[in-house]
């Protein structure tokens, strides 16, 4: 006999939530550190915004390590991981070109 598919348990839509329960801390440390973390790396490209570069790396820095202490599902910390990449590639960057309080 065949066995059937239990399919109650698929996800119909992209979710961190990958046990089934609700994690709103985790979640929004996720958002902040991949929004962090974006800031960080587009600012970066520019020699003059090494203020804004740093300071949002160094704050997702922050964020994304208190994530991964308190994540939950592997989901969560695959985007922690990439958001953690991206605020210290712009925050490194950030100090190479002046630094935390613009000294240049």
């Amino acid at each position: 006999m065949a066995q059937q598919v239990d399919r109650t348990h698929r996800l119909t839509h992209f979710t961190f939530n990958t046990d089934g329960r609700p994690h709103p801390l985790e979640n929004t440390l996720v958002a902040v550190t991949v929004l962090l973390g974006g800031i960080a790396i587009v600012a970066s490209a520019f020699n003059s915004q090494h203020l804004l570069s740093s300071w949002s790396g160094l704050a997702g820095i922050f964020t994304g390590g208190y994530g991964q202490f308190i994540s939950a599902t592997t989901a969560e910390r695959f985007a922690l991981i990439i958001g953690l990449g991206m605020a210290a590639v712009g925050f490194y960057i950030g100090m190479a070109h002046g630094g935390l309080f613009g000294n240049t």
